[in-house]
């Protein structure tokens, strides 16, 4: 039965968007114009991929730190280019209490200059090399049109800033925290993401170059997941963050710095979700299994515990519903939010030694043995849960990824279905320009010369000599 709170996916894909975050609770409209609440369902999705790439982080050597939420003007100013790429989005505060500050300070919307101020006065050696931090935080960026989870003006993410002796060590590792992305979206959000590089007019302001990881969305539409830059000395320079290298020479560190916010959230509901409200890949889900009794009888009530102790002697994390609802109530509500597992016991489930167990990805019911291999049975399920997602998901981004060698091909895939589009390009920005006239459409990345499939010998746009393949598509 569908979830009336709940627009159709293919009938209205925005509205059925905001529905599923609404019905699920996983945010909620604020009274500061432009900024979510959000509620403790979206928010322990959030401290679990926190924990998951917090711990993936550490095992290769980076450690967290806070940095002040404040940027000086002046301070920002040091990069030029990097100022210029975050200028329409930033916030300014220029009061403190009754006082007009002497210097307006800008409200953090990244913090490459608090990390280069901060090197630059505790940087010596090469001995002091490398800094592997990252930090968890909130930024303020002053959108003009918001979304909850995908656009909002005040987000939280991790930001990762790092530096080293060598610029090989430092493309070391913007590669290496590109692929921790790409793992963390297969293994754990369930979506076949594709990598690659920006291309020079869609790189991260200020850096050498960027590498992002895209993932593809349900009706086709793009969504930029996570990027990884690394700046060279783009930022050591203008910020003098100097070291005594090995020939006790003074040199200038190389740095990185990389990222992924909330807006992942909105890419699950996106990539996963239906008609019914909330899908989530088991290894994410704050809630795993959930167990209703049918009824409290004591018996009844005794299984589910057990059952409980069982599946939470395996890690799993359950629960057993002895909330004042009815049954269909219930089983409804754990549906909208997306628990992967439902175990349903009543009296008469008991006399015939029986369970129904129903999954929430293909909303299939089995009914199992009750007396035995209940928890073998769950854990064996919700790997074949989290493996279907992402079998699901993949095909669905094949379905929707598209080859195109001119420009009227591309065109009437962007106008009819969209998705990833890959086609030559020549190189040249105005190409670029000219491709964004259609429904917005922009280079995603430049997929690595292994992955490249080389389409055709000419540009898509303009039919000169190519240079690379690109993956194109509309974005969020």
């Amino acid at each position: 039965m569908k979830n009336k709170a709940i627009t159709p996916r293919d009938q209205d894909f925005a509205r059925w968007y905001d529905d599923v975050v609404k019905a699920a609770r996983l945010a909620t409209y604020s009274g500061v114009k432009g900024c979510v609440i959000i509620e403790p369902n979206g928010y322990a999705i959030w401290e679990n991929m926190q924990k998951v790439l917090d711990g993936m982080f550490k095992e290769t050597g980076h450690q967290n730190v806070n940095m002040p939420v404040f940027i000086p003007e002046s301070l920002l100013n040091k990069e030029a280019e990097h100022v210029e790429g975050f200028a329409p989005e930033v916030a300014w505060v220029t009061m403190g209490g009754k006082k007009e500050l002497e210097e307006r300070m800008c409200v953090r919307p990244t913090s490459e200059t608090l990390f280069s101020e901060y090197y630059a006065n505790t940087v010596n050696s090469h001995r002091d090399l490398p800094k592997l931090y990252n930090q968890w935080v909130n930024v303020v960026r002053w959108e003009k049109e918001t979304r909850p989870f995908l656009r909002s003006r005040e987000f939280l993410w991790q930001e990762g800033h790092t530096i080293h002796e060598t610029a090989k060590e430092a493309e070391e590792e913007t590669m290496r925290m590109l692929k921790i992305y790409q793992k963390f979206f297969t293994d754990y959000l369930a979506i076949p993401a594709i990598v690659g590089q920006k291309t020079e007019k869609e790189k991260f302001a200020g850096a050498e170059y960027t590498y992002t990881i895209e993932a593809l969305m349900y009706n086709g539409v793009s969504l930029q997941s996570g990027t990884s830059h690394y700046f060279g000395q783009k930022f050591s320079k203008p910020f003098d963050i100097t070291f005594s290298n090995r020939n006790n020479e003074l040199e200038h560190v190389y740095q990185t710095s990389w990222g992924v916010s909330t807006r992942m959230i909105g890419g699950l509901i996106m990539v996963h979700s239906d008609d019914n409200g909330l899908v989530l890949p088991p290894k994410i889900a704050p809630r795993q299994v959930v167990i209703v009794p049918i009824k409290n009888e004591s018996n009844v009530i005794s299984k589910a515990d057990e059952i409980l102790d069982a599946l939470q002697d395996r890690g799993i994390t359950a629960f057993v519903d002895m909330s004042e609802k009815s049954p269909g109530f219930k089983f409804a509500e754990h549906e909208t939010n997306g628990i992967p597992v439902r175990i349903e016991i009543g009296p008469r489930d008991l006399e015939e030694n029986s369970l129904v167990v129903a999954r929430r990805d293909t909303r299939e019911k089995m009914t199992i043995a009750a007396d035995s291999g209940v928890a073998d049975y769950v854990e064996d399920l919700l790997q074949e849960i989290q493996d279907n997602l992402l079998k699901m998901a993949t095909e669905r981004r094949d379905a929707l990824t598209y080859t195109a060698t001119t420009l009227e091909e591309m065109e009437k895939i962007m106008n009819t279905q969209p998705g990833f589009v890959k086609a030559m390009w020549c190189g040249d920005e105005e190409c670029e320009l000219k491709i964004k006239e259609i429904r917005g459409t922009k280079s995603r990345c430049i997929p690595f010369p292994e992955e490249q499939e080389h389409i055709s010998d000419t540009c898509v746009c303009c039919g000169k000599p190519a240079k690379t393949e690109v993956i194109w598509g509309i974005q969020y």
